[in-house]
């Protein structure tokens, strides 16, 4: 744990960012050229404590193992194995302990392993850096920086601490980890507003973020938890993850069946001693029938269909922490997801070229020869492609570097026979003005005969300011008047409300490398570039749609780009897409009806704030509405925490993000999120139907149990009977059924209610019927085996035990969905469940013919006449079924839901 820091000196001044450089050094009583002394460095780490933040806590090999332990079912059960032991139910307490084990070792070792495989992706940061001390350069650990130290931070650095900047050369941060913004900041010295947000305080750099072009050199203004880095990871800690939805209705399901088993237990034990029964036999009984009121296989069930999700996802390039994670994300009804990467390609491209009239919009088809690429385009991009300063990268394992920005355009001039390499060729480069902070423009100087031809681009307004002239349609050249300058801001203005990356291009004929760069410009257009969307995330999110999800945006971008993107991939397709700016938001118990009314209307919101991501969680979760979050930045820490589900992205994902998050996407992909959705539905439902065939077939054993005993008839089942049924032959069916493939169309059902339980009043309903038709032929063949075959009490018991067993095999039938095709369905295309009946036929038989099991069982091989009476039996429950409405495990579909909406 880091050592707390205390306030820097500034504390009753105005912040960093809106003071001048020169004030800050007089704060901290530095020298910029020498740095501090190693006496002020000495004093300040005493006071402010080393530079590090608060590290997560590793998940250890006992946590992951004991979190195994903690389902009310398995609680439950382990109370039914004290029991047996207590009363020296020897067999009985270790068929429950081993059923235990089993669970917790595949769960722990699901986990182990995932835990493991996140720790590996998680991605150390630079250690040393460079300060001036003392009157030299020198590299220091970044632990051992205290605010006044001197940095100086080159191209590439990854910057150690919040620093505020005192020269400048060129220089452009990527922030995107901190404040989500897409496009490197150009950075100055200049102080700037003190109420500017994050992403405007161009004055500071912040530790965590990284140098792209330039130089600076920076004193340190805040270490450790102090940063804007630290309050962030602050704010991760102090936010508050929830309990994932599945462990929360299986505790529900374990807590009622608790109250079952209590209830069952006392009732046959007084009803049987009433009778005159054993005592002994019915203290047995009781705890067997207590025992077969919780289903034991299904935290095994659970565990196993969720370990399968997590493999299934993992073959999907998602990488799940937790079993839950992925039937979470199958319960959620709100998807906030960051812009640049998850639904864009995180790659600039020239998307439009705009004269004076006319725009072109660039596709892979365009050509130099095109009949619609005119001469003005192949000027606009010769421009664009000789004042540059990236490199594209060639076959001879040479990579790309530069802006994104100048790559796009390099890029574009590849496309379209402009490449670089060969214009330099034909007009050498004599000089290069770089781009600067303060013109805002950068020129290139290239020799053309006996003349200088200067290449000028930049920001739209200050190329327009700095032209006289501009290029028409006809390529004429005509004077650049007052209208005709705010005809080309119009422009300008259009375009970006598209959401596009606006810079202007500007040309002129000099006779020396010494004349001024941006004086007499000839204006010829604009370049519009954009991070396209991904072109399957269009589709995935109708999809979503479709399943009765909300799909919202999250940015650091600009309102209008994001609007624009939102628009383009069908965010808000069923609203308006509104866009709200961050500044606009408020925490829930701040807003009016009229302001909550206004969010539940917005697709986009830009420009926000660590603590406004917690503040829309919170909105929505309070709302009762499961929320999914992604994210890749340490911005983002807080809200992966606070979400029900939190997703990082793998690619570009910091590290923080990564501890912090549930899931981790590998391809950065929103594609991968739909497909995680679908998976945790299928599980969902899986489990249900594994929930109902366990408790349809315990209830009947019961019903005929307890209808017996109060009846004063024969038990139609033995304690051990009743055990091996639940234990050994239940389980395998109910595992088939947990990693079936599911139904085919569960995205056309909306996300079922969040107070949902595993199993709703329908499905309650469902399985007391079905219990006591199956309770029904049970006793029926006790009774026939009696009363018309003449068996002895043992050999009927057999029957009775038999038909049950047979029954719970022929009952899986009954579990298709609804709709599907009564002999063409997943349960019938379920090779794992055909496999599973196959051997709990096997089991059954030797369960009756096995010497020493039949004998621990105490069962009596029965006559063909009574394997005949058993088959009739067991088959009536799943010939029925064939005539009667299945049960729903999928909730409504979208069109009854809709139509239930608008009935009410």
């Amino acid at each position: 744990m880091a050592t707390a820091f205390k306030e820097c000196p500034m504390s009753n001044q105005a912040p960093f960012h809106a003071r001048s450089a020169e004030d800050v050094l007089r704060e901290f009583e530095v020298d910029p050229a020498r740095g501090l002394s190693n006496e002020k460095v000495h004093s300040a780490r005493e006071t402010f404590g080393p530079n590090e933040l608060d590290r997560a806590k590793r998940r250890s090999v006992w946590q992951i193992l004991i979190e195994q332990f903690k389902s009310v079912v398995i609680i439950i059960m382990g109370l039914a194995a004290i029991a047996a032991l207590v009363t020296a139910q020897w067999t009985e307490a270790i068929a429950i302990l081993a059923v235990v084990i089993v669970n917790a070792a595949i769960g722990f070792f699901a986990e182990y392993k995932a835990a493991r495989s996140m720790e590996a992706l998680r991605k150390l940061g630079a250690r040393q850096t460079v300060v001036r001390r003392a009157g030299k350069e020198q590299e220091v650990e970044t632990v051992d920086l205290v605010p006044g130290d001197i940095l100086v931070l080159k191209e590439g650095s990854l910057i150690p601490a919040d620093a505020r900047i005192i020269e400048t050369n060129n220089l452009r941060v990527t922030e995107a980890a901190l404040t989500g913004e897409s496009v490197p900041a150009n950075k100055t010295t200049e102080a700037v507003d003190a109420e500017a947000p994050l992403a405007e305080r161009l004055s500071l750099l912040f530790k965590g973020t990284s140098i792209a072009d330039g130089e600076a050199v920076a004193v340190v203004v805040a270490t450790g938890t102090e940063t804007e880095l630290g309050r962030i990871s602050q704010l991760t800690n102090e936010a508050e993850s929830n309990t994932a939805p599945l462990q929360e209705r299986l505790d529900q399901l374990g807590r009622r069946l608790a109250y079952i088993t209590i209830g069952v237990a006392i009732v046959v034990a007084i009803s049987g001693l009433i009778a005159g029964r054993e005592t002994m036999l019915m203290i047995e009984t009781s705890i067997a029938l207590g025992v077969a009121a919780i289903p034991e296989g299904l935290p095994i069930v659970a565990t196993i269909a969720l370990a399968r999700g997590m493999w299934l996802m993992s073959k999907r390039n998602a990488l799940v922490n937790r079993l839950t994670a992925v039937e979470t994300l199958g319960a959620t009804r709100v998807i906030f997801t960051d812009k640049t990467g998850t639904l864009t390609e995180n790659k600039m491209q020239l998307h439009t070229l705009a004269s004076c009239d006319d725009d072109m919009h660039l596709g892979e088809e365009e050509t130099p020869g095109s009949s619609e690429f005119t001469e003005t385009s192949k000027r606009i991009i010769r421009i664009s492609v000789l004042c540059n300063g990236a490199s594209l990268g060639s076959d001879e394992n040479k990579s790309d570097s530069g802006d994104p920005t100048e790559l796009a355009l390099l890029q574009a001039g590849r496309n379209h026979g402009l490449d670089r390499d060969e214009l330099l060729k034909e007009m050498p480069e004599e000089q290069v003005i770089d781009f600067d902070t303060d013109t805002m423009m950068m020129a290139t100087y290239h020799r053309k005969d006996n003349q200088y031809y200067v290449a000028v681009k930049g920001a739209p307004q200050r190329v327009v300011d700095s032209s006289t002239s501009f290029i028409g349609n006809d390529e004429s050249v005509y004077d650049l008047d007052d209208p005709t300058r705010e005809h080309w801001n119009r422009r300008v203005d259009q375009l970006a409300a598209e959401g596009l990356r606006v810079l202007a291009v500007a040309e002129k004929q000099v006779d020396s490398p010494e004349a001024e760069a941006y004086e007499n410009l000839c204006l010829v257009g604009l370049v519009g570039l954009l991070d396209p969307p991904r072109r399957e995330v269009r589709d995935s999110i109708h999809r979503c749609q479709s399943a009765g999800i909300r799909v919202l945006m999250v940015t650091g971008d600009q309102p209008t780009t994001g609007q624009a993107i939102g628009k383009a991939v069908g965010i808000g397709d069923r609203q308006e897409a509104l866009a709200m700016h961050g500044s606009d938001l408020r925490s829930p118990e701040e807003m009016s009806e009229e302001q909550q009314q206004r969010v539940i209307d917005t697709a986009v919101f830009a420009r926000v704030s660590p603590e406004q991501k917690l503040d829309l969680v919170d909105f929505y979760q309070k709302r009762g509405e499961p929320v999914a979050m992604t994210g890749d930045g340490v911005n983002d820490t807080p809200a992966l925490k606070k979400a029900d589900i939190g997703i990082a992205m793998g690619k570009r994902g910091t590290e923080a993000a990564k501890q912090t998050a549930d899931m981790i996407l590998q391809d950065d992909s929103f594609e991968t999120i739909v497909a995680a959705v679908e998976q945790g539905r299928i599980i969902f439902g899986n489990i249900r139907k594994s929930v109902v065939f366990m408790l349809c077939t315990n209830v009947a054993e019961i019903l005929a149990v307890t209808v017996a005993s109060l009846a004063g008839l024969p038990l139609p089942l033995r304690p051990l009977q009743i055990l091996y049924l639940n234990v050994v032959t239940d389980v395998f069916p109910a595992l088939a059924l947990g990693i079936g493939r599911g139904q085919a169309n569960v995205m056309d059902n909306p996300p079922r209610k969040p107070d949902e339980a595993v199993l709703t009043k329908h499905l309650w309903t469902g399985i007391v019927g079905w219990s006591i038709v199956v309770a029904s032929f049970v006793m029926t063949a006790l009774m026939v085996a009696l009363m018309v075959l003449g068996y002895e009490q043992s050999q009927a018991i057999t029957v009775s035990f038999m038909t049950l067993g047979f029954a719970k095999l022929f009952f899986v039938l009954n579990l298709r969905d609804p709709g599907a095709s009564r002999f063409n369905n997943d349960i019938t295309k379920n090779g794992w469940l055909w496999t599973a009946v196959g051997l709990c036929v096997v089991l059954l038989i030797v369960a009756v013919y096995l010497p020493g099991l039949s004998t621990v069982l105490n069962t009596a091989p029965p006559t063909p006449l009574g394997w005949a009476t058993i088959l009739a039996l067991a088959a009536a429950p799943a010939i029925i079924g064939l005539f009667v409405p299945p049960m729903r495990f999928h909730g409504q579909s979208m069109k009854e839901a809709e139509a239930s909406t608008s009935d009410s």
